[in-house]
Protein backbone atom coordinates (compact mmCIF):
# COMPACT_ATOMS: atom_id res chain seq x y z
CA UNK A 1 0.00 0.00 0.00
CA UNK A 2 2.80 2.41 0.87
CA UNK A 3 4.41 1.98 -2.56
CA UNK A 4 1.10 2.82 -4.23
CA UNK A 5 0.73 6.00 -2.14
CA UNK A 6 4.31 7.00 -2.92
CA UNK A 7 3.73 6.34 -6.62
CA UNK A 8 0.59 8.49 -6.58
CA UNK A 9 2.45 11.33 -4.91
CA UNK A 10 5.33 11.10 -7.37
CA UNK A 11 2.88 10.97 -10.29
CA UNK A 12 1.37 14.27 -9.17
CA UNK A 13 4.77 15.89 -8.68
CA UNK A 14 6.53 14.59 -11.79
CA UNK A 15 5.91 16.84 -14.77
CA UNK A 16 5.92 14.96 -18.07
CA UNK A 17 5.14 18.03 -20.17
CA UNK A 18 7.46 20.69 -18.81
CA UNK A 19 6.14 23.49 -21.03
CA UNK A 20 2.57 23.12 -19.75
CA UNK A 21 3.48 21.64 -16.33
CA UNK A 22 1.28 18.59 -16.92
CA UNK A 23 1.94 15.87 -14.35
CA UNK A 24 2.39 12.17 -14.96
CA UNK A 25 -0.87 11.55 -13.08
CA UNK A 26 -2.83 13.33 -15.86
CA UNK A 27 -1.07 11.27 -18.53
CA UNK A 28 -1.84 8.02 -16.72
CA UNK A 29 -5.45 9.13 -16.24
CA UNK A 30 -5.80 9.75 -19.99
CA UNK A 31 -4.37 6.29 -20.72
CA UNK A 32 -6.72 4.70 -18.20
CA UNK A 33 -9.62 6.50 -19.91
CA UNK A 34 -8.78 4.95 -23.27
CA UNK A 35 -5.99 7.01 -24.86
CA UNK A 36 -4.06 4.58 -27.09
CA UNK A 37 -1.59 6.86 -28.90
CA UNK A 38 0.65 9.79 -28.07
CA UNK A 39 -1.77 11.99 -30.01
CA UNK A 40 -4.70 10.72 -27.91
CA UNK A 41 -2.86 11.57 -24.69
CA UNK A 42 -1.86 14.97 -26.03
CA UNK A 43 -5.47 15.79 -26.99
CA UNK A 44 -6.76 14.68 -23.60
CA UNK A 45 -4.15 16.55 -21.57
CA UNK A 46 -2.95 19.48 -23.67
CA UNK A 47 0.59 18.12 -23.68
CA UNK A 48 2.67 18.90 -26.74
CA UNK A 49 1.08 22.30 -27.28
CA UNK A 50 3.79 24.32 -25.57
CA UNK A 51 6.82 26.09 -27.00
CA UNK A 52 8.75 22.87 -27.68
CA UNK A 53 5.80 21.38 -29.65
CA UNK A 54 6.12 18.05 -27.86
CA UNK A 55 9.81 17.42 -28.48
CA UNK A 56 10.47 16.83 -24.78
CA UNK A 57 7.26 15.10 -23.68
CA UNK A 58 6.47 12.87 -26.66
CA UNK A 59 9.08 10.20 -25.79
CA UNK A 60 7.95 10.25 -22.14
CA UNK A 61 4.32 9.85 -23.15
CA UNK A 62 5.25 6.91 -25.37
CA UNK A 63 7.05 5.27 -22.44
CA UNK A 64 3.93 5.65 -20.30
CA UNK A 65 1.78 4.18 -23.07
CA UNK A 66 4.13 1.23 -23.43
CA UNK A 67 4.00 0.62 -19.68
CA UNK A 68 0.35 1.30 -18.81
CA UNK A 69 -1.81 0.97 -21.95
CA UNK A 70 -2.49 -2.72 -21.46
CA UNK A 71 -3.31 -2.63 -17.75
Amino acid sequence: MENNVNEQIMDKLTKVCLCKAIPRSKMKEAIANGAKTVEDVQKATGAGSGPCCGRRCTPKIQELLDKYANQ
